[in-house]
């Protein structure tokens, strides 16, 4: 057994060592050239965030394998020698919680303040709004909590006469306690006024992690029903609205000339906006421009990405054209297997978490039978599911930030990533971890069972005063479901269609 938690920590340390190297990886590639060796503290603050993210996500299956550790063991102190899980569950998301909340607005005000002013007094502005912030949470989180931060669990008091110890036992369906009256145990035939409600209050880190919970389920809820819908479909999709086949040289120039002439006028707008910036006219009609022009810039650079891959140019041509459509191809693939886990993972909401009491565990059973062919295949596949959703998030919030005006969108482009749309996106993902990792430990409650999780994202957050109610009648699991309903009738409605809006390039066949 010290052998097995040994190994067990082992591997942690290697993983996370893995995660950090491979989230340096994704800063690297992903930057953008105008924010080479500079901004280093948003940069660090990336890569921890990612980090975080990942490893919280990996740490349910480490809670599993942490339990394990001990349940073939001979003597009683044996769990008490495994990782504390709970203290890192906590450690985690209190980290976690500050990141969103501190350190991450922090990094994006000193970013995104004004490069005329000097470097101390955009630490002093950023500064002023995360005391702001940190105060009004700070106020926020200490009022509640002495008013509401409980929680009710409901219990039955049972109890039972001493009966002899019987020379055989005889039980079987209709007999099923000892005793020659009892038909039932004591546990079936309670009085049901014997129920009463025992209420204690939680501790504090606990708590935050609950409301931050709270606040990540709202935003996961609705980025990832969406998303979780329309990441495969917007692969198929795009596949379905592939280029067909290379233009000629006369429709390049006029297609070319044509976003030309919508690039100034974007540049003009854009010159207008940043004079009246410069003017102190930042209102909230200013703001909305500015989105508006975000998401005209970033239609057009996809116009003109489609063009490029139309006339492929230069000695490679061939080759370009080739890789494009192998592109595709590649899209179609990864969209169809996005889609089968996808419909996995909405049956398995409404077959396990909806209908009461659950038709069948569905993928816990599959996880533990993966496991039972190989230690670690289940423990993979139950990631990939969980990391799944965080990409739907991703992608629910790129939608809706296209067609929605008081979304503002923060895309993720290799090469072209500006630091403020990283710690936007790292923020995203840090704040929906959190309800990832507690709708996981919710969905797959037979496959992780009896751990640290459950006991926090289980028993207590289910039983927190106030936003029980939430998890009882499945408020965020069924609005889950009708968002990603919804959106499968938006693709099949209007997306499937080639012709795009008015303004933006036509795609020639």
């Amino acid at each position: 057994m010290g052998d097995f938690n040994l190994a067990l920590v082992i591997v942690a340390i290697i993983v996370c060592v893995l995660v950090f190297i491979f989230n340096v990886y994704l800063l690297v590639n992903y930057q953008h050239p105008d924010d080479a060796n500079q901004a280093y503290f948003p940069k660090f603050v990336v890569v921890l965030g990612l980090s975080i993210a990942a490893i919280s996500i990996l740490m349910l299956p480490a809670d599993v394998a942490n339990r394990q550790a001990c349940r073939h063991a001979i003597y009683n102190g044996a769990c008490s020698l495994t990782l504390p899980m709970k203290d890192l569950w906590l450690a985690i998301y209190i980290v976690d919680a500050v990141l969103v909340f501190f350190v991450i607005p922090f990094a994006m005000f000193y970013y995104e303040g004004d490069q005329d002013k000097s470097v101390w007094k955009r630490l002093k502005s950023a500064l002023l709004w995360v005391i702001a912030t940190a105060v009004i949470c700070a106020l926020v989180l200490g009022i509640l909590y002495g008013l509401v931060g409980k929680v009710d669990f409901t219990v039955r008091h049972l109890s039972s006469s001493t009966e002899a110890f019987p020379s055989s036992w005889g039980l079987s369906s209709l007999q099923q306690c000892i005793g020659s009256g009892a038909r039932q145990c004591s546990a079936y035939s309670a009085n049901p006024s014997s129920e009463t409600t025992w209420t204690m209050r939680t501790s504090f880190p606990e708590y935050v992690v609950a409301l931050a919970t709270i606040v990540g389920s709202v935003l996961f809820t609705i980025f990832g029903g969406v998303g979780i819908a329309c990441l495969p479909l917007g692969l198929v999709s795009s596949f379905i609205r592939r280029p067909k086949a290379v233009i000629t040289r006369s429709q390049y120039i006029k297609e070319a000339t044509e976003l030309a002439k919508k690039a100034r006028e974007l540049k003009k707008t854009a010159d207008a906006l940043h004079q009246e910036e410069r003017n102190g006219k930042k209102g909230r009609k200013w703001r909305k421009n500015v989105k508006a022009v975000e998401k005209e810039l970033l239609l057009l650079e996809e116009d003109v990405k489609s063009l490029e891959e139309m006339y492929p140019q230069g000695e490679k041509a061939e080759a370009a054209w080739a890789m494009t459509v192998l592109g595709y191809l590649a899209k179609l693939v990864l969209g169809v297997l996005g889609l089968i886990v996808s419909v996995a993972w909405v049956a398995h909401i409404v077959i396990y978490l909806l209908i009461d009491p659950p038709l069948s565990p569905f993928l816990n059973e599959v996880f533990i039978k993966l496991d039972d062919v190989w230690g670690l295949l289940g423990t993979v596949a139950f990631a990939f599911f969980c990391f799944y959703l965080l990409l739907a998030v991703i992608a629910g919030a790129m939608m809706l930030g296209l067609k929605l005006v008081f979304i503002t969108i923060h895309p993720m482009k290799w090469g072209a990533t500006l630091m403020n749309s990283f710690l936007f996106n790292v923020g995203l993902i840090l704040l929906c971890s959190i309800s990832v990792i507690q709708f996981c430990a919710t969905a797959f409650a037979y496959y992780a069972q009896a751990t640290a999780a459950q006991e926090i994202f289980g028993h207590t957050l289910q039983s927190l005063r106030g936003i029980k109610y939430l998890y009882k009648y499945n408020v965020f699991q069924i609005a889950f479901i009708v968002l990603a309903g919804l959106t499968f009738v938006y693709y099949a409605a209007f997306v499937w269609r080639r012709k795009k809006p008015s303004g933006r390039l036509q795609l020639s066949t």
